[in-house]
């Protein structure tokens, strides 16, 4: 018997298959998702699918396009995104409740409205327009080009973004929309996949910036599945420290920019005000003569900054010390106090020791061990550290004092807040406006102290 060759309809959202063309999927109910397929009928009656070929692309013939971003007005937002905004991307900002989520996105909105008469649409499921309205006069933004959508269904959504094309659509939060393909409640896994998939492809296809913003689960991460920040272009958290009113804005995942800058807030009563020279949050009070401090230098990305760190080290009431850190890395302290105890002598088996990183910042930056063994011993031995003396370095497990990247950076910041000495690894920089104090060991730095 031969075979036949028939044409059938597959819907590219089920994989349904139809002998007739109609507007609408009989089984997932999808529209327009029906196409034509050429299919082969053998011996045994099955029908088999044989599919067009996928289209192949020459990438020699692609011409390279330059990004043209949109600028949000603060720098402090663009330097985290990399530059500005970049049409057809879709963006996922996420942090605790009450930080300040809405806030920011209310100024991003009336900044990019205003800039070159920009159209804004702010898509909220959690409030009324009422309540957005608000919120927009006591940041005192223009609503002239601001527009609202109080619906919470991802198809109608998706249909007015398409008919109206505004440069940027903001969807607070993702966890309130639902897709009526999706039979689920809004905010389940499947429902904010598919929600956020379907932003994706509006944003592609037409070229405009989507920021979405995601609840955040107990402990910190984004709710959902994690693949949730697969899908999207850049992932961007805001962070504070609950003891003062600055926020902190980085990246992580960033398909235009680097995931290493850092954003520096201010939270006021008309919203975020930018940080432009964070060292002076990062070094409040430093002036004070007290033992346990010390100051040293990190990079985020391209920004070095100063910061404070202070260590309170006393004599452990129980029998086994105790070890505490706020916004360094607690398996690194606890390295370090055993390299302090085997390499430079310092008895530390029975005393307590608490760091602390001034201004709520997190850091992992390996320069900043010689800055933490410098403060520990600072306050063992109770002796005041100069002020206006910056330490760098990285310390090894035989207590050497290793030379870290961009020196020469970190000096030149230092040199710019008013500082006049440096101790760095012996490895490191031969010529600087500062006082050079070089040390090859943690021995060498006991000896500067005492």
């Amino acid at each position: 018997m031969s075979n036949k060759i028939q044409e059938i309809y597959i819907c590219s959202s089920c994989d349904a298959q139809t002998p007739k063309w109609s507007g609408r999927c009989l089984e997932c109910g999808s529209w327009g998702t029906l196409a034509k397929q050429i299919v082969n009928k053998g011996e045994s009656g099955g029908l088999k699918a044989e599919y067009a070929p996928a289209e192949i692309m020459d990438l020699n013939n692609l011409k390279k396009k330059d990004l043209q971003r949109i600028a949000t007005g603060v720098g402090e937002i663009d330097r985290v995104l990399g530059g500005g905004l970049v049409p057809g991307s879709l963006i996922l900002i996420s942090g605790e409740p009450g930080i300040g989520k809405s806030t920011m996105l209310a100024q991003i909105a009336n900044l990019v409205g205003k800039s070159n008469n920009n159209s804004v649409i702010y898509v909220s499921g959690e409030e009324s327009a009422t309540q957005v309205k608000d919120r927009l006069d006591r940041l005192n933004c223009n609503t002239k080009n601001i527009k609202f959508i109080g619906d919470t269904n991802t198809e109608k959504i998706c249909a007015s973004i398409i008919k109206t094309k505004p440069a940027l659509v903001i969807v607070d939060s993702i966890q309130t929309v639902r897709s009526s393909l999706v039979p689920s409640e809004a905010g389940s896994i499947n429902q904010i996949r598919a929600s956020t998939v379907k932003f994706l492809e509006v944003a592609k296809e037409h070229d405009i910036t989507i920021m979405l913003v995601g609840h955040i689960t107990k402990d910190g991460q984004v709710a959902g599945p994690k693949s949730l920040e697969h899908i999207v272009d850049t992932v961007i958290y805001l962070e504070n420290d609950s003891s003062n009113n600055y926020r902190i804005l980085r990246a992580a995942k960033n398909r235009f920019g680097s995931v290493n800058e850092l954003g520096v807030f201010e939270m006021t009563g008309k919203g975020f005000c930018e940080i432009k020279n964070p060292s002076a949050v990062f070094l409040d009070n430093h002036d004070q003569k007290i033992s346990g401090s010390a100051v040293s230098c990190v990079i985020e990305g391209t920004r070095p900054f100063l910061v404070e760190i202070q260590a309170l080290v006393s004599k452990t009431v129980f029998g086994y010390p105790q070890r505490k850190a706020s916004g360094f890395d607690l398996n690194r302290l606890q390295v370090l106090a055993a390299v302090l105890t085997k390499r430079a002598g310092v008895n530390l088996t029975n005393q307590d020791i608490v760091l602390n990183m001034v201004g709520g910042l997190k850091i992992s930056d390996p320069s900043l061990d010689l800055a933490v063994c410098m403060a520990i011993t600072s306050s063992l031995l109770n002796q005041v550290l100069d002020s206006k003396t910056i330490v760098l370095g990285e310390v090894g497990l035989g207590g050497e004092v290793r030379n870290i990247v961009r020196l020469e950076e970190r000096l030149k910041e230092a040199e710019k807040l008013g500082f006049k000495e440096a101790i760095i690894p012996k490895v490191g920089l031969s010529s600087s406006k500062l006082n050079l104090k070089k040390i090859g060991s943690l021995g060498e730095l006991i000896k500067y102290l005492a």
